[in-house]
């Protein structure tokens, strides 16, 4: 089944999610409500909700249910990109304006603070401490994430395992509870949420690496925002590392690398980002990704033969090859 075939599947069961998280974040304050609410009709892949309800399919399937996990965890990945625009003056995301741009940074930051907390309003309906003490768990890392990512700014000398750990924290736990916690909340056997949670946490490091990728090989109309933002925030990646290794590229990409950090962005990051584009960095980062999907493949081997054992393994193959 094809990707807009899934969704189009699951089209009643999303939207109860997406109204559900439009009545949450709704306020008596208006300018509350509006800056809230401006994200959410953005839009978006919705990738969190798509796998709790998938995987919930492996247990006692109940909308009412999964509504109660899908919509916190994708109101915590919403909270964090209002955050994250902050963090690195961001104008547009997903071709919009960014909160923070629309209002002001104060707004966007006490936005997200908001967002934050009606998704842990939301999960509390459950009476499953287990979830609660996991979920928590992820936000704890996500957190430590976001500051080791400020943390490495502009510094070429981290090391790819250091990057690593970082999106595992800022990207994969989430996209792996998302899966775990959609079998938990239905009660699947243990195994089957193990496996599923394995499942997620490569997907998302997949993820991450791929989007580390599109914003240097991406176009703005398709990404929603300029190529080459990472750089001109000072955020190293996948690609960038790998290509920092190469002798022949390092000195030009370096020297390009530190214009940028030195306040002369928008020709350096041009010129970077072409550098880049040329580099065997992006291969090497390419069959990273392939390789954390062939391992979130393999972890859905142990579940059952549902149609939604194949869903999961389809959105894992478009993660990988999406151009968006």
């Amino acid at each position: 089944m094809k990707l807009m075939q899934l969704y189009a599947s699951m089209k009643s069961d999303l939207q109860a999610i997406e109204d559900r998280m439009a009545e949450e974040v709704s306020s008596d304050l208006p300018m509350l409500s509006e800056a809230s609410l401006h994200l959410l009709k953005a839009g978006g892949k919705r990738i969190r909700p798509v796998f709790v309800l998938l995987s919930g399919k492996f247990g006692t399937y109940s909308m009412e249910t999964l509504k109660r996990v899908a919509v916190p965890l994708e109101l915590i990945h919403m909270a964090s990109l209002v955050h994250d625009d902050v963090i690195d003056d961001a104008e547009t995301r997903r071709g919009q304006l960014t909160v923070k741009s629309k209002w002001d940074n104060r707004i966007a930051m006490y936005t997200g603070d908001y967002i934050y907390a009606k998704a842990l309003t939301v999960i509390t309906e459950l009476d499953k401490p287990r979830i609660h003490q996991i979920l928590s768990g992820a936000m704890v890392q996500m957190c430590i994430g976001e500051m080791e990512q400020i943390r490495d700014f502009f510094n070429v000398e981290q090391s790819v395992r250091n990057y690593l750990r970082r999106i595992r924290r800022k990207t994969a736990l989430l996209i792996a509870i998302s899966c775990q916690l959609g079998a938990m909340a239905t009660d699947a056997p243990p195994r089957a949420s193990h496996a599923l949670y394995r499942f997620g946490y490569n997907v998302g490091m997949a993820f991450q690496i791929t989007d580390d990728l599109l914003d240097l090989c991406g176009t703005e109309k398709a990404i929603g925002k300029p190529p080459g933002s990472d750089l001109r925030q000072g955020n190293i990646t996948l690609p960038v590392l790998y290509a920092l290794q190469d002798d022949r590229l390092s000195d030009k990409l370096l020297a390009e690398i530190k214009l940028i950090r030195d306040g002369e962005g928008t020709a350096s990051s041009v010129e970077a980002v072409k550098l880049m584009r040329s580099s065997a960095g992006i291969k090497q980062a390419e069959i990273l990704a392939d390789r954390y999907i062939a391992k979130a493949l393999k972890a859905l081997d142990c579940l059952s033969d549902i149609p939604a054992k194949k869903n999961l393994a389809d959105i894992a193959r478009f993660v990988a090859k999406r151009s968006y």
